[in-house]
């Protein structure tokens, strides 16, 4: 089985449209969310280098939707590492309804983010740190002799 770094929300009346179900930008937040969190748990100094030089910049997200989600269910995003090379990693999301047994795929997302490094001239990139990158491979099925490639 692939491992996985898993966020769990509980969808509220915030998170939901007119119509009742979930509007379909929350998935995109969470994918942030669940990013953060990651994060915290898992690299905290890179959040030290966020304050000083480094930044995460996103180049691109996506979302592919399968069912609706409602206010009070409770939803699994599963963060895995799907790519990383140079300065970028990419990120893959699945997003699943836990409150019924079996657990329900309702959508599907990823992100691709760059590591950048603030200086006078602007942005310039920089490798994807040791930390963070040590962290995120212990979420990918694709270690080759050592590493992502």
């Amino acid at each position: 089985m692939r491992p996985y770094y898993a966020y769990e929300h509980l969808v509220t009346f915030a998170d939901t449209n007119l119509v009742g179900n979930v509007y379909f930008a929350r998935h995109l937040a969470w994918q942030g969310e669940c990013r953060e969190r990651f994060l915290a748990e898992h690299a905290p100094e890179i959040l030290a280098q966020l304050g000083d030089d480094l930044a995460l910049v996103t180049l691109a997200c996506s979302c592919d939707y399968f069912g609706e989600l409602y206010a009070f269910d409770r939803v699994s995003i599963r963060m895995t590492l799907s790519g990383l090379e140079q300065n970028r990693v990419t990120m893959g999301f699945a997003y699943y309804r836990v409150n019924i047994d079996p657990a329900q795929l309702v959508a599907r997302g990823s992100q691709t983010i760059a590591c950048m490094l603030r200086t006078e001239r602007g942005l310039t990139p920089v490798a994807v740190p040791g930390g963070l990158r040590r962290a995120l491979e212990r979420y990918s099925d694709q270690l080759v002799g050592g590493g992502v490639q």
